[in-house]
């Protein structure tokens, strides 16, 4: 039935756009009889619309791997720096929460701990919507920030990094059998915001998987039972992309290709001072307004990573 919708839309998407380039058609035979500036705008801002509409639909058509309509579970990781890198990591938590809004995807905090002054050491969220894997998958690397630095009473410029980690959230879990003697379960009282209950209650679970060492956990919940459900959807979708691997020696790792948090391994660089630039290493795609970028707008770089693999 999932399979039914999603070919649906993708046919109701096409139609659509036929019948928007039949009713410019029909308005540009007016326009050519009988000229008036109104219809003249009517058709170009059809245009414009109708173009922006196909680039979407083209771009979808570069999803095709099998887990591309997946949920995404993105993590991000404050390299280091103290709180200069907890600070940026912060910024990329908003930025990707920021698109995610823009794209009507919805956005849930599974674990989070945040830096001893500002930002954020780790944080592992999920984006829930059609391709939001797919969309996401580009942005797993690490991402170095240039600036001045608002923590230094000076006013040095400096290099901060944090690494960003993207997987699929497996709905089909078929494949990957955990046993419970593979599990260690631990609970413990959640930290930070969240109130008495929260507060008062083992209610956040860690799960280790035992033969690999994979260490997931979830605090975000009241329920002990729902964040145990979260962390093993997490556990769930990392030992697929374990396995995955395994599958694809040949093909870039998921894990190598990000490498270190440090200066060689970035995939894009954000450069506040001393001019103002995002630019993507892997695909040269260049944005000079950098406000833009941080306010979501990534789209740019998400459409010419894909096209590039492609």
């Amino acid at each position: 039935m999932q399979e039914l919708s999603d070919i649906k839309t993708i046919v109701q998407q096409w139609n659509k756009l036929n019948k928007e380039l039949s009713e410019l058609g029909t308005t540009l035979q007016l326009v050519e009889e009988e000229p008036d500036a109104s219809l003249e705008k009517e058709f170009i801002d059809g245009i414009i619309k109708l173009k922006s509409e196909i680039d979407s639909l083209e771009l979808e058509s570069t999803l095709s791997q099998s887990l591309d309509k997946s949920n995404a579970i993105v993590s991000i990781h404050a390299g280091a720096g103290g709180t200069e890198a907890c600070d940026w990591a912060g910024m990329l938590m908003r930025m990707y929460m920021r698109w995610a809004e823009k794209k009507r995807f919805e956005v849930q905090v599974v674990d989070m701990l945040p830096g001893e002054e500002a930002g954020i050491k780790s944080v592992t969220f999920m984006v829930k919507g059609q391709y939001a894997y797919g969309l996401l998958r580009g942005e797993l690397g690490v991402h170095r920030l240039v600036r001045i630095s608002p923590f230094d009473s000076n006013k040095r410029r400096h290099t901060s990094f944090a690494s960003c980690d993207v997987l699929p959230e497996i709905i089909d879990d078929s494949e990957i059998k955990i046993e419970d003697s593979e599990l260690r379960i631990d609970t413990y009282r959640a930290s930070g915001h969240g109130g008495q209950h929260l507060q008062k209650t083992d209610s956040a679970v860690r799960i280790t998987h035992l033969p690999t060492g994979i260490v997931t956990q979830c605090q975000n919940e009241r329920s002990q039972f729902k964040n145990k459900a979260t962390a093993m959807k997490v556990l769930k979708a990392k030992l697929y992309e374990l396995k995955q691997e395994k599958l694809r020696s040949e093909i870039e790792r998921h894990y190598s290709e990000k490498g270190d948090i440090a200066w060689g391994n970035q995939i894009r660089s954000y450069v506040f001072m001393p001019y103002q630039l995002v630019k993507d290493h892997r695909t040269n795609r260049e944005v000079p307004n950098i406000q833009s970028v941080m306010d979501g707008g990534i789209d740019p770089f998400i459409e010419a990573f894909l096209k590039y693999k492609k």
